[in-house]
């Protein structure tokens, strides 16, 4: 047993038996991403402590994503990376006086399971969904459908995500030969006001069992909130639970070591990882 691991007492599950009972776990997601992924934690029994460190807002302006939109006839493929890219892809088309029936003549690839059931949900077919969802597998997955990377070559792409999203994937299909317009669908921010005295009492308290992270922006955005690069102090004796391989890297560059990852890059994934660990700790 590890030093960290001893600074938690082990507990055992109550008279319901299920996993998370006596468990408070933070989510630090936002507020309108949040209440699926709380449920999930929930049905495991743990009580769940909000501590939105982004807010999901508009672009500074939605020039570029219009001009796009007013121009699906021109595009091969739209890659969605998020529910969050559908939702505000899909309300600007509205807005536009368009809808979903634009993209019938367009390849769509969806990044995760959600973002697939998201657009089934506004009939849009999809045509690929990636196995890896970091853009390294989006590359993969959509050089395997077109048959090789050359085939990608002159091919019109467009990615409405977030501003400031990771730049691998536009530049990869940059790279053998296509065009990308990679345009902000939305922004995430820090919400004005997270209660960081409450979050901060709670935490040296000993109040929190272990602290979720989502995206590497809920990191950092977390760090900023107590103004500090290093989370290690903070979190001591608090399990760190992270989606994904970008999320965990960004958390460990801010000092934190991660407990818990699943291997699919989910919520509910998420929140089935943190249930199988608590209850393998319990039975020690």
């Amino acid at each position: 047993m590890t030093e960290r691991e001893k600074e938690i007492p082990a507990r055992t599950p109550t008279q319901s038996g299920l996993p998370l009972d006596g468990r408070t776990v933070m989510i630090t997601r936002a507020l309108e991403q949040a209440s699926e992924f709380a449920a999930a934690l929930e049905g495991f029994g743990a009580r769940i402590v909000a501590c939105p460190t982004i807010e999901i807002v508009p672009p500074e302006s939605y020039a570029p994503l219009d001009e796009a939109l007013e121009n699906l006839y021109g595009y091969d493929w739209v890659v969605f990376t998020s529910v969050n890219g559908v939702e505000h892809f899909l309300r600007r088309l509205e807005a536009l006086g368009s809808d979903a029936g634009e993209l019938d003549e367009v390849r769509v690839c969806a990044v995760g399971g959600a973002t697939a059931e998201r657009l089934a949900e506004a009939h849009i077919h999809v045509d690929v969904v990636p196995e890896k969802f970091q853009a390294e597998g989006v590359f993969e997955a959509l050089e395997a459908y077109a048959g090789g990377r050359e085939n990608l070559r002159n091919l019109n792409f467009l990615l409405p995500r977030a501003a400031s999203a990771r730049d691998f994937l536009p530049r990869a299909l940059e790279d053998v030969g296509a065009r990308v317009d990679d345009v902000a669908a939305y922004r995430t921010v820090r919400p004005e006001t997270t209660g960081r005295a409450r979050v901060e009492a709670l935490l040296v308290g000993g109040g929190v069992d272990c602290v979720t992270f989502t995206s590497s922006s809920t990191v950092r955005n977390f760090a900023q909130l107590f103004d500090t690069r290093d989370l290690g102090p903070l979190l001591a004796g608090v399990r760190v639970a992270c989606i994904g391989e970008i999320t965990s890297r960004t958390a460990s560059d801010y000092g934190l070591s991660v407990d818990i990852q699943p291997a699919e890059s989910t919520a509910p994934a998420l929140a089935r990882a943190i249930a199988d660990y608590f209850e393998r700790e319990a039975r020690g």
